[in-house]
């Protein structure tokens, strides 16, 4: 089965008119699908109005208990709530959920290094049966950025990690293609100019581009997530802007694809 794992992130979800484009767009994307998204600037804003404010590091969030509940409110409830019905007026039979519904997604609590990144969870397995099986019944899984430890304890989870995760567990039994959607063309070299992208990168040209920190802040778990998927099976990888996600579907140029290994300039 092939299977094409889209993830939104809340710089489109932020704003009603482009949230319902994209579900607009993708409505027509072709295929099995499942929609992953986060929401990481509304959860922000809703923090801020009741005096938590957020904590970034590398673009990850610290999540304490105060953030906990904020974002699950926001992730689990409200986003992906307004999705689901927006998409079923749309005709897509979605279904929202949580890394606990259904023990979709289990974590663990990350261990404190030099950081301690509070209710944040690792992902340690995906219940591949499931979520194939919602798939094969063409039921549109969409899976917010909460996961949990299977003892009662819900965790803020990257959502480009659940996106990646997702990706590479059902790469084991399907033909799986991964999509990151956000507002930028692609990856930049100047975050200012939307027509600096770069459309083919590998990780040589990664490890350069951040070692001189043209790429950095939220590009950077992106960039890993979608290294370590195409390590684990996963056979495409692209990031671009939201609208063009037809254009990407189609195999016509546009945003960023992510390749392993050095090309073929011949």
């Amino acid at each position: 089965m092939n299977i094409s794992i889209i993830k939104i992130g809340g710089n489109v979800i932020d704003f009603p008119e482009k949230l319902d484009e994209f579900l607009f767009l993708f409505s027509r994307f072709p295929g099995k699908k499942i929609l992953v998204h986060g929401g990481g600037v509304m959860a922000s804003k809703f923090g801020e109005n009741l005096g938590v404010m957020p904590q970034m590091v590398d673009g990850r969030r610290i999540t304490d208990k105060d953030t906990l509940d904020i974002v699950t409110m926001v992730y689990a409830g409200l986003i992906n709530k307004q999705i689901v019905a927006k998409l079923q007026g749309l005709k897509q039979n979605a279904l929202g959920m949580t890394g606990a519904d259904g023990n979709l997604i289990r974590s663990t609590k990350r261990p404190v290094k030099t950081i301690d990144y509070g209710f944040v969870g690792d992902i340690k397995e995906v219940n591949v049966d499931l979520i194939s099986y919602l798939v094969s019944e063409d039921i549109i899984p969409v899976v917010s950025a909460i996961t949990h430890d299977k003892k009662g304890q819900l965790l803020n989870t990257n959502a480009d990690s659940i996106a990646s995760e997702m990706a590479t567990a059902l790469a084991k039994k399907h033909d799986v293609k991964l999509y990151f959607c956000f507002n930028k063309s692609g990856v930049l070299i100047d975050e200012k100019n939307d027509n600096s992208i770069v459309p083919l990168i590998n990780e040589d040209i990664y490890a350069e581009l951040r070692k001189e920190e043209v790429i950095h802040s939220g590009m950077i778990p992106k960039l890993d997530n979608a290294f370590a998927a195409l390590h684990k099976g996963v056979n495409h990888v692209w990031i671009g802007k939201a609208e063009n996600l037809l254009l990407a579907a189609k195999g016509k140029l546009s945003g960023t694809t992510i390749e392993k290994h050095r090309f073929d300039i011949f």
